[in-house]
């Protein structure tokens, strides 16, 4: 490496700094990923597993972690799962009502577009939209759960209590 380049930290290494952690220490949360393996998984020498993930994303409280393999480094989830951003509850409450605050233009539109069964080349463009419309409701509720999951893992929501009323 040459004095001005730089070097791209691979998230799982990013979080880890930002937590002020050494591998060692990491690796003592982490009992299944000794601090060679993590170094390795750290430098893009190996993929970690979905395990490895996992025990990543309980350790640090960091439940994006798991969205993060699924939608960018898991080969059957890249297509298939959106990335979803770690948000304040304020922006994604905000993000809920404006969405509300359109769905039933949106239903109204959609029913227009499938009430025959089929999407003629003329309705396609609304279809997009409406279906992005979906996609941006379906990352706010994924945001959510995020954020409910780190809530519980730091105990500001009561554990019990969210999975008792959850049924």
């Amino acid at each position: 490496m040459k004095g001005g380049d730089i070097v791209d930290k691979s998230v799982y290494r990013q979080i880890r700094e930002e937590l002020k952690l050494s591998r060692e220490k990491a690796s003592d949360i982490m009992p299944g990923i000794p601090p060679e393996r993590l170094e390795r998984i750290e430098n893009g020498k190996f993929e970690p597993t979905p395990w490895e993930v996992n025990e990543m994303a309980k350790a640090y409280n960091k439940p994006e972690l798991r969205n993060y393999y699924c939608a960018n480094r898991c080969e059957l989830g890249i297509n298939r799962v959106q990335n979803v951003e770690m948000k304040d509850i304020s922006q994604i409450v905000l993000e809920i009502i404006n969405s509300l605050n359109t769905i039933n233009t949106t239903k109204d539109r959609l029913v227009q577009i499938t009430v025959d069964g089929k999407i003629d080349d003329d309705e396609i463009e609304d279809f997009v939209k409406i279906e992005k419309q979906l996609d941006d409701i379906s990352k706010t509720v994924s945001s959510m759960q995020l954020w409910v999951e780190k809530m519980i893992n730091s105990g500001k929501i009561n554990k019990e209590k969210y999975e008792e009323k959850r049924g």
